[in-house]
């Protein structure tokens, strides 16, 4: 397991848009699961709606590139000197809402990867039931 502490040595994210609490399995080079549980305390439940609170979809994505970017940085030695990158997003569904007191489980592994390019396949789950996925691409490039 991989806690906040040591994902904040990961990725230069920090509160209120660090999206990933925890790392429950890694698999270098391959596959990464982790979690963020969402609170009535996020900043964007005060817009998003008020009164019927429900996750961006956009958020959602991001955490999901969040977990991913564990999974591509946590490996490299000179990690500090580099970034991850969206480049675009496929196919992205939103299949449920997410909402105050929701525990999302992402699962991201890599489909493919070249020197400083990666293509993601994310989902993200809700109690066991698909709320969203997505094909994220990304790129590294220096800080």
């Amino acid at each position: 397991m991989i806690d906040v502490v040591e994902i904040q040595n990961i990725l230069p994210h920090r509160y209120p848009f660090l999206l990933v609490d925890r790392i429950l399995e890694f698999e270098p080079g391959q596959r990464i699961v982790g979690i963020k549980n969402v609170t009535i305390n996020e900043e964007f439940f005060q817009g998003h709606f008020p009164g019927k609170p429900v996750m961006p979809g956009v958020l959602i994505v991001e955490a999901m590139a969040q977990v991913g970017g564990v999974l591509l940085l946590r490996e490299i030695e000179d990690r500090d000197s580099k970034l991850v990158y969206f480049m675009g997003i496929d196919g992205a569904r939103f299949r449920k809402p997410v909402v105050p007191g929701d525990q999302i489980r992402f699962e991201v592994e890599i489909l493919k990867r070249k020197s400083s390019t990666c293509k993601l396949q994310g989902k993200a789950f809700v109690d066991g039931a698909l709320v969203a996925e997505a094909v994220i691409l990304s790129a590294m490039v220096y800080r």
